[in-house]
């Protein structure tokens, strides 16, 4: 019997045929290792985009700059302005305010959160305040005026995550 003789009929659906030849079944197994070492790992589901790993970078090179009530930078920002400058940079577009960036985000888990995510902080049903965050429980944002860009740690337990798309 052939290698390339089989009844096809008998494989699974969605699966592939079988094969009586050994020399068939050693390509096929060498050609599937090869494609999953040629596209890696899957990246887990909560891993950030490219973009959020650049979002933060940016926002950490601001490090030290003024607050100011509704700036966007480059040298001044309030706590929006940060986000919305850092994603731009990044290559992703926001739209102004904390309660707008919230709303334009795929609202995800604490548990599924990374580097690059957005962290909003609510005072009753509106998102007053948005940070990028940097991991190890830490948000690069601009606090309020008076203060300037930093990293600090996360001091709430009542803060929603969002992923810009």
């Amino acid at each position: 019997m052939s290698c390339f003789r089989t009844d096809f009929r008998k494989a699974p659906k969605g699966l592939l045929p079988p094969c009586c030849c050994p020399r068939a079944r050693a390509a096929l197994s060498l050609l599937l290792l090869t494609a999953a070492a040629l596209t890696g790992p899957a990246a887990p589901a909560h891993a950030a985009a490219p973009y959020g790993a650049k979002a933060v970078a940016v926002a950490a090179s601001k490090q030290g700059s003024p607050y100011a009530y509704g700036a966007t930078g480059p040298k001044r920002f309030d706590c929006s302005g940060l986000t919305l400058y850092a994603f731009k940079k990044a290559g992703k577009r926001l739209p102004r305010t904390a309660e707008q960036q919230y709303e334009h985000t795929r609202h995800i888990p604490e548990a599924d959160r990374a580097a690059g995510d957005l962290v909003f902080f609510p005072s009753g049903a509106t998102m007053t305040h948005v940070g990028i965050y940097a991991g190890d429980d830490r948000i690069w944002h601009a606090p309020r005026p008076g203060t300037r860009v930093r990293l600090e740690r996360i001091w709430s337990t009542a803060v929603r995550y969002g992923r810009a798309t």
